[in-house]
């Protein structure tokens, strides 16, 4: 069995912490160096239910996408949520690594492995990495249908093929528009609407869409808007990485066992839709 530092490398290969963004916290956050791996869980959230998972699961290593710590810390005590999933970690000998940004612009990344859920043929990086000789490493990814949908049929594909969460699929636009060309970003992706506009696609599917931005979007073209939950457009990753980890390990001939976590740490529990849509404010009288 490998030992954590040898799994830590290979990890780094695939997504290197020297391409995360300058703001980012990536790497491992506790774990032995030296501690033998066998086990290994992946998620997108490091909060206290993934870790007690984890723990039950009998894991020696939990990657996460999202950082523990993101800003910094300067106490790890158990007073607070995140001190007491490092607490829960480090007392069952459970490492803690994140691939965030680094693994955003992977070839493959978040991105890929959205398009991948969603069945999409990819074309090429939506903001392409200008370190990457080949163009396939970069943020988001531009792609194409096998056959038009219209967006209320493209909308239903994204429904039907990410995981469920309370804020399911919204879209901006005519239903009836002919969708042939769409650009997917993994999670908060409405800075990215200059690139999207530059690719000259029929729709932009991401996370976390804003009004104002959203809004500039809708009156600049008739470009059609599709906005999943966070969660949901990055668990896919999970898997991807997942079966890249299980490859590496197959090759090295370490027999590591991984697992996808499916509990939905999406934030958001309901959901209620009103009973129509107004077309106006209602007025008041004096």
């Amino acid at each position: 069995m490998p030992a954590l530092n040898d799994v830590i490398a290979a990890l780094d290969a695939l997504w290197p912490p020297e391409r995360a963004e300058q703001w980012d916290a990536v790497g491992t956050v506790c774990g032995d160096p030296e501690a033998e791996v066998t086990r290994v869980l992946f998620a997108v959230d490091p909060v206290q239910e993934v870790a007690d998972e984890a723990v039950d699961l009998g894991a020696d290593l939990l990657i996460t996408h999202h950082p523990l710590y993101l800003r910094g810390t300067t106490t790890v005590a158990a007073s607070s949520f995140k001190g007491r999933v490092v607490h829960t970690l480090i007392k069952s000998d459970i490492a803690l690594h994140v691939a965030h940004t680094n693994a955003d612009t992977a070839d493959p990344g978040v991105s890929d492995a959205l398009a991948g859920a969603l069945d999409l043929r990819i074309v090429g990086p939506l903001v392409p990495d200008a370190t990457d000789p080949e163009g396939r490493r970069g943020l988001g990814r531009v792609c194409e249908l096998d056959r038009p949908e219209t967006l209320r049929e493209f909308t239903e594909r994204a429904a039907a093929r990410l995981p469920a969460t309370a804020q399911g699929i919204r879209a901006a636009g005519d239903p009836d528009r002919t969708i042939r060309r769409v650009a997917v970003s993994g999670g908060s992706g409405d800075s990215l609407f200059d690139a999207v506009r530059a690719a000259g696609v029929d729709a932009f599917l991401t996370a976390d869409l804003r009004h104002h931005p959203s809004s500039e979007a809708r009156e600049h073209s008739d470009l059609a808007l599709v906005d999943a939950a966070h969660w949901a457009t990055e668990w896919p990753w999970t898997e991807q990485a997942a079966a890249q980890l299980d490859e590496i390990s197959d090759r090295h001939g370490w027999g590591l066992r991984t697992h996808v976590s499916r509990i939905v740490t999406d934030p958001w529990t309901a959901h209620a839709t009103a009973p129509a849509v107004r077309a106006a404010a209602p007025s008041f009288s004096a």
